[in-house]
């Protein structure tokens, strides 16, 4: 099994109901996949000062875990998936940055 771990920064900061529904947005189509076996996602939680840092600050993470690569790749090749992206990236424009690991613990 992989994790494949998303760290998502929206250019704007998002009503906590937006926020809300965005995650569960993604967390819905990627068990509509078939392939994800959990998916875990979390707002971001921030600490005084980060904002001076020149980086990719996180507003959410979300947390995928899939049986290997193949299903990861099968699973982001999904229409409905990308449809979601494509809803909320026209609405609230984000960037993801990721990285697929084994698990951390």
């Amino acid at each position: 099994m992989i994790q494949h771990t998303m760290i998502v920064s929206f250019e704007r900061p998002l009503p906590d109901a937006e926020l809300d529904q965005y995650l569960e947005d993604i967390e819905r189509a990627m068990f509509a996949t078939g392939l994800a076996q959990s998916v875990v996602a979390r707002r971001h939680l921030p600490v005084p000062g980060e904002e001076a840092v020149p980086a990719l600050i996180a507003t959410a993470i979300v947390q995928i875990a899939v049986a290997d690569t193949g299903a990861l790749a099968k699973a982001f090749a999904e229409p409905a998936l990308h449809e979601v992206i494509k809803r909320w990236q026209a609405r609230h424009p984000y960037k993801v940055a990721w990285a697929n690991h084994e698990a951390l613990a």
